[in-house]
């Protein structure tokens, strides 16, 4: 992991390089079950949805990451958190994502949370599935033909969980 990967919650002043992040994700259409088409505004509105606690991961104030982190259901489910992770394009591989989610998982205990839940992590994304597997996650099911993959048609998506 890079060392000098520094996380801290969002601020407005982010909006920029968030969409800067989330933009390509989004219009590839191949992680996340967002309209591929969606404007800059309806992503932040996303992304900062009310509930939604929202971390930045930097390196000397370049963006490399964002994550969101909320209660997985309200009531009887609000003990789980749910967290969505974007690392930019040029930041890959350099410990990015295992750095957001290790901050989510501290940052989820100190917030009350029990468990944390990813609702459909694409099969396809297999990058994604293996550090999620290595921050100890296991794949709870697998939904057959869950997500529809522009290139490759319906896939499966996993529920991946773990005990905080």
């Amino acid at each position: 992991m890079d060392s000098t990967i520094e996380i801290r919650p969002a601020t407005a002043a982010d909006a920029d390089g968030i969409w800067s992040i989330l933009r390509p994700v989004i219009r590839a259409g191949e992680t996340y079950a967002l309209p591929r088409d969606m404007t800059r505004e309806n992503a932040l509105a996303y992304w900062f949805a009310p509930g939604h606690a929202v971390f930045v991961a930097t390196d000397a104030n370049e963006l490399l990451g964002t994550y969101y982190m909320c209660a997985n259901r309200a009531g009887g489910g609000a003990h789980v958190a749910n967290c969505g992770y974007v690392t930019a394009e040029r930041a890959q591989g350099r410990g990015v994502a295992a750095a957001m989610c290790a901050h989510s998982l501290e940052t989820a205990r100190t917030r009350g949370f029990r468990a944390m839940q990813f609702n459909l992590v694409v099969a396809t994304n297999e990058r994604a599935v293996r550090l999620w597997q290595r921050m100890g996650f296991a794949i709870a099911g697998t939904l057959p033909g869950a997500f529809a993959h522009p290139a490759l048609g319906d896939v499966d998506a996993h529920v991946m969980y773990r005990r905080l």
